[in-house]
């Protein structure tokens, strides 16, 4: 990884299958605290104009739609989200790697439920296509915290950088006093900060 400070003009949010039923299959972490971080890194591309795609993988099946307070936080996103018919690694998905080689951003920021199936392949498949990926753990969950730390560890060994949502924030605002920083300040103590 070449190291490149992370930016609202140099990167792109994926947001990868934060469906209702995949959801309720979280037990590594706590899944209102996953909501929270999911609705501030949504709100966090919205605010600053970042590119934000949203994918998720058989609506129809057990899986469901995206989370309700995450259609109506970013409602635009949320229409023109990929919808996957069942492939694994959403960069292997041809509509969805379409849509994240037309944002023309080479930094990825991944979140994703789940952690070991859903967020781990993309998160790979994107470091050997050459983008330089950074995982919201904490915007993320698996059944088990055995399976989460895992992921973690197999997406860390392969070059992908591991984050948070609070830490994320700080570095695409780099300095709270510009705009984007206060509108990142905002969103951070609306979503997150204010409701620990």
């Amino acid at each position: 990884m070449k190291n490149t400070l992370f930016t609202p003009e140099n990167s792109a949010m994926l947001l990868i299958d934060h469906q209702v039923g995949t959801m309720g299959w979280v037990h590594s972490a706590d899944l209102e605290q996953i909501k929270r971080n999911t609705l501030a890194l949504a709100r966090a591309a919205k605010e600053t104009g970042m590119p934000l795609i949203l994918t998720s993988s058989q609506e129809n099946n057990v899986q469901g739609l995206l989370f309700d307070e995450l259609q109506k936080a970013v409602p635009e996103a949320y229409a023109l989200r990929i919808q996957r018919a069942g492939i694994v690694d959403a960069m292997k998905d041809p509509n969805f790697a379409k849509a994240v080689s037309a944002t023309g951003r080479k930094n990825l920021i991944i979140a994703g439920i789940t952690t070991d199936v859903c967020v781990v392949y993309p998160a790979l498949t994107s470091v050997q296509e050459g983008y330089q990926v950074q995982v919201v753990v904490d915007g993320s969950g698996s059944p088990t915290t055995l399976a989460d730390e895992t992921a973690l560890r197999r997406m860390e060994s392969n070059g992908v950088t591991l984050t948070s949502t609070n830490q994320l924030i700080a570095e695409l605002a780099q300095d709270w006093t510009t705009e984007n920083g206060q509108k990142l300040m905002t969103v951070l103590f609306e979503e997150v900060l204010s409701k620990q």
